[in-house]
């Protein structure tokens, strides 16, 4: 379906037209990223590297090779026990695991620093039943690199929790069953032969998680670790230079391309160990002390992920739902609803488009394009914002002047600072969420529905609105409900973005944590949280769903 009828020749150019707009519109902001590099360095520079930039690359690093090793080691163990071996409970732990998917780093961090601290339930309960006092005994700092390191490890396990168990319910049951006939003991099994072949699912799991990593800016910000975003924020907010921001911006991109590459090279590897003629193979049964102890390590995952923090803060909000249960939480509720509405909306649309630009002409330019256009999801939300800043604060400079120029009026700021600069860089951040499940779904209709629609006349824009669209209709719903979602859990670009005294339930959430009103920030956590299980119900569905010769 590459090729359009004479008469459809134009419509095709403006077609393609519109998508390289499109393309060039979404990419301006990382373009205007790594050019800052061609400015000159200002001070602001010697300032950075003699004091904390060092701490920036260093704590960076620490903490994707921490978060790393945490997922790995959480994501691995949750996929093999509910992959390959049956004792009770592991269909509940199946989907149990991805529960903290919808807990943000930022709320799990401050309901463990609420938990853990100081004056937190459980240095009290020790304080009153050993008789201690301040400075008697040795509990671990939670607000610290390592703490930051255990609570994106906690969340983000689920990345590559789901890419390896898949991997290893479709690994070939002849390999896998020659090693149990060999000797091999299960635990040999599985660093031997198992993990090794999942090597690409590991991988391209890990660099998911470590790109989310990146773009933490509330879990590092609010436990003081110094790293890239904070020091974005500092530069920018504290020395009021936006163009070192944004030279720090193209730096932390180095390390997002290269888990780009990673993560594309192992998608690209991740059929090798697929056997499609594969046979029902008997998951590893354990009885007595060993499916104790493997619920016992699924229930301790889940409940440290997600029931322990959702019940802490439960009760917190318990505690003040009178209070906090007003017309200012209705008002935090009104605007993240209609701000997320908005941005999925229009990433929905542009995902239609991209996507179906991509089945009708299907060439390595437009292919290209759509692929460009789709890299947002990879570039931390900071990244984003400080793009989007920049050119919008020159076109508003050079609208005021000319303004001045020509009539002797200021216009101010007509352009930043707005709900529409707001959702143009959501759609950036999380257009690639809505491409992702539109292309996935339009994949699934075979082309000879195209064909035969063509052949009766009807043109590109018609098939797709009577033919596509009402097939779609589950992808387009999952689509706007997963951007929803996202929109309404971002913090760092909603922070340099949004309008003056223009709040959201992350953002509300971030304030009062910060000022240390953990219980008043837990009413809007909560929120958060509950409709962030909304995605991780759909993923459980579609995503989780094990063929029946495997259960």
């Amino acid at each position: 379906m590459s090729a359009m009828s004479s008469t459809e020749q134009p419509t095709g150019r403006r077609w393609r037209a519109s998508l390289f707009i499109v393309t060039a519109v979404i990419a301006l902001p990382i373009l205007v990223i790594f050019a800052s590099l061609l400015l000159p360095f200002s001070t602001a520079w010697q300032h950075l590297f003699e004091t904390v930039l060092t701490d920036y690359v260093t704590n960076s690093l620490i903490l994707m090779i921490g978060v790393g090793f945490g997922t790995l080691l959480l994501g691995v163990s949750a996929a093999w026990l509910t992959g390959m071996c049956d004792f009770p409970g592991r269909k509940i732990l199946s989907w149990a695991f991805l529960l903290p998917m919808a807990m943000p780093a930022y709320i799990i961090a401050y309901t463990y620093t609420g938990i853990l601290d100081f004056s937190g339930p459980i240095q009290n309960s020790l304080r009153g039943i050993f008789d201690w006092q301040y400075g008697d005994y040795y509990f671990p700092q939670v607000r610290s690199l390592s703490g930051a390191i255990c609570m994106l490890s906690l969340v983000l396990y689920p990345y590559v929790y789901m890419l390896v168990r898949v991997a290893f319910i479709e690994q070939s049951t002849a390999v896998l069953e020659a090693s149990r006939n060999l000797g091999k003991r299960p635990w040999e099994t599985l660093f031997q032969v198992a993990i090794p072949m999942a090597r690409p699912a590991i991988v391209a799991g890990v660099s998911l998680a470590l790109m989310e990593t990146l773009a933490d800016y509330g879990t590092v910000a609010y436990f003081g670790v110094n790293a890239f975003t904070t020091g974005i924020f500092r530069t920018w907010y504290g020395l009021g230079d936006l163009t070192t921001a944004a030279q720090l911006c193209a730096f932390l991109m180095l390390f997002v391309f290269a888990l780009i590459l990673a993560e594309r090279w192992s998608r690209q590897r991740l059929r090798f160990h697929h056997d499609s003629a594969q046979k029902k193979m008997a998951r590893m049964q354990l009885k007595g002390w060993r499916a104790i102890l493997a619920l016992s390590i699924g229930i301790l995952i889940v409940s440290l992920g997600f029931i322990i923090p959702a019940g802490q803060l439960a009760l917190w909000a318990a505690t003040r739902i009178q209070e906090n249960l007003n017309a200012n939480f209705l008002s935090l509720l009104f605007n993240s609803f209609a701000l997320a509405s908005l941005a999925s909306l229009c990433c929905l649309i542009i995902a239609i488009f991209l996507a179906y630009t991509k089945r009708v002409f299907n060439s390595r330019i437009e292919l290209g394009a759509v692929g460009v256009a789709s890299l947002g999801y990879a570039v931390p939300g900071t990244v984003i914002a400080v793009g989007v800043l920049i050119p919008v604060a020159w076109l508003d400079n050079q609208i005021d002047f000319l303004s001045k120029a020509w009539f002797n009026y200021p216009t101010g700021l007509l352009l930043s600072g707005t709900i529409g600069i707001l959702v143009f860089a959501y759609v950036i951040r999380f257009l690639s969420v809505a491409l992702n499940t539109v292309d996935s779904g339009l994949t699934a209709i075979k082309p000879s529905i195209d064909e035969s629609a063509r052949s009766l006349g009807a043109t590109p824009v018609r098939v797709l609105s009577r033919v596509h669209l009402p097939i779609l209709r589950t992808s387009l719903l999952t689509a706007l409900l997963l951007v929803f979602v996202e929109v309404l859990k971002e913090l760092p670009t909603t922070l340099i973005l949004r309008p003056f005294n223009f709040n959201t339930l992350a953002v509300r959430t971030y304030e009062l944590a910060s000022d240390e009103r953990l219980i008043d920030a837990a009413l809007p956590a909560l929120a958060i949280v509950i409709i962030g299980l909304l995605p991780v119900l759909l993923i459980t569905k579609s995503i989780l769903n094990e063929r029946s010769t495997n259960e």
